[in-house]
């Protein structure tokens, strides 16, 4: 026969609520336990993401402080090769400009040999004449030249006319070429429609421009850029 159940007294009533209380307690603590767990791999995974996150930003603001400080390189050295180009070529400019001034102070003294001088004006007026290829022409001269110019002239037409069969009717104008010219003269004809400068700035001028890329060479050498030669 089994025996018989009885009420629990309040030593053990307690007892049992201690128990119960210590296991409700035990439960909390491995709770708590897992959430401090769960809540630290969230963290740590949050904190990882922030890391690896603030690695990429680091990164790609050093990509592009690096890309901006080499463009800003290729800009400096492109401006610095261009200052320096730029200052190569007014050099050369200068030497260039030098050598015309050189050569226009020679020939502002040829003049100053009459016999020569007067050879030289009869040989301009000669070539003049054949290149005009007219019946009438006008020649034009300094003033200062006006009495050396009227006997080249005669000269002239009739070396013309020897060399060509032809005649030409030459008549010296009033209107005084400028001294700036530095000599010789200017022909023209058909109401001055057509001429030819044969003054010695002109033919100065004409003779620089053809040799002036052989006087570049013979200065500064051969361009390396250059690919065709003459």
């Amino acid at each position: 026969m089994s025996a018989v159940s009885r009420p629990l007294n309040d030593e053990e009533v307690f007892s049992e609520m201690n128990k119960m209380v210590a296991f409700i307690r035990q439960e909390a603590l491995e709770k708590a336990r897992e959430i401090k767990v769960k809540a630290e791999e969230e963290f740590n995974i949050e904190k990882a993401k922030l890391v690896r996150q603030e690695s990429i930003n680091v990164e790609e603001q050093f990509r592009r402080k690096v890309k901006q400080a080499e463009v800003k390189q290729r800009i400096l050295t492109s401006t610095l090769i261009n200052r320096s180009r730029l200052e190569l070529l007014r050099e050369r400019q200068a030497m260039l400009d030098s050598v015309f001034a050189d050569a226009r102070a020679a020939l502002a003294a040829v003049p100053d040999d009459r016999d020569a001088y007067a050879k030289l004006l009869v040989n301009l007026c000669v070539q003049a004449l054949e290149r005009l290829d007219d019946a009438a022409v006008t020649v034009r001269a300094r003033r200062a030249d006006a009495e050396l110019v009227a006997a080249a002239v005669v000269e002239a037409t009739e070396l013309y006319r020897q060399r060509t069969s032809k005649t030409v009717r030459a008549t010296v104008s009033d209107d005084a070429l400028p001294d700036s010219v530095l000599g010789g003269v200017r022909v023209s004809a058909l109401g001055d429609r057509i001429a030819v400068d044969n003054t010695l700035l002109a033919r100065l001028t004409l003779s620089s421009d053809k040799m002036l890329p052989q006087l570049r060479n013979t200065l500064f050498g051969q361009s390396p850029n250059r690919k065709f030669f003459s």
